[in-house]
């Protein structure tokens, strides 16, 4: 670069705060290109237009995890967690347990699948990641016969009498049923979930209870399944 003749000759003075005002361009224009950890990551589908996808199709969603790692293993044989957006709720099926719980934002990209008709997101670890913040997944208040299709990977809060008490489905789960008078409903408590079995089956027909629980699925049959004892109260 030439300098223009008003700076010939001048100082050493002159010329080191020439230099000083040109590395200070410099810096700010590198800098203002260099922000990309705080660049807003791109906008993902919401979870009920990434559900609707057909099966084996690649999609990424966002939400806050309603059902902690680990938590469904002794049925579902993984280490998976379910999230949810305003929109809805997927099961993300992963074999390694990964460190995080309730209210945890996670991005996760995966596969769309089904396993016994439970719409699931196969994912790796390295396409899971964590999110700035948390938000708690406020269960949805539903009677008994909405726990269908619809609500299929939301947390869901039912209460009803107990229509057909204990059975034992290990080393799965156990099971009962319940009814508010809309129909009844299967509640799958997983043998991973923690729950003292003896409590479980001190339940007796005709008993009220409310249940807070992931919709899931299995075969043709639709379920609250609770994730931990604190889920499941006797009114």
């Amino acid at each position: 670069m030439t300098l223009p003749s008003s700076f010939r000759g001048r100082s050493s003075r002159s010329a080191s705060w020439l230099s000083s005002l040109l590395l200070g361009v410099t810096l700010a224009t590198w800098g203002a290109g260099c922000d990309s950890e705080e660049d807003p990551l791109p906008a993902v589908p919401p979870i009920s237009q990434a559900r609707a996808e057909a099966s084996g199709s690649t999609v990424t969603v966002e939400g806050a995890v309603s059902v902690a790692p680990g938590t469904f293993v002794s049925a579902l044989e993984d280490e998976g967690f379910a999230i949810q957006d305003n929109s809805g709720g997927i099961y993300v099926k992963i074999t390694q347990k990964l460190d995080f719980g309730l209210g945890t934002r996670v991005r996760v990209t995966g596969t769309l699948g089904e396993q016994n008709k439970l719409r699931i997101l196969k994912a790796e670890p390295a396409n899971v990641q964590t999110l700035q913040g948390t938000t708690p997944v406020v269960p949805v208040n539903v009677t008994t016969a909405e726990v269908n299709e619809s609500r299929e990977g939301q947390l869901v809060r039912v209460s009803g009498n107990v229509t057909q008490t204990f059975e034992d489905d290990s080393p799965y789960g156990y099971k009962l049923y319940i009814d508010d008078g809309s129909g009844e409903v299967q509640v799958f408590v997983h043998v991973s979930a923690g729950f003292d079995k003896a409590a479980l089956q001190a339940l007796t027909a005709g008993q009220r209870i409310t249940v807070v629980g992931l919709t899931a699925q299995y075969e043709s049959t639709y379920e609250v399944a609770p994730r931990q004892p604190s889920d499941l109260t006797v009114n």
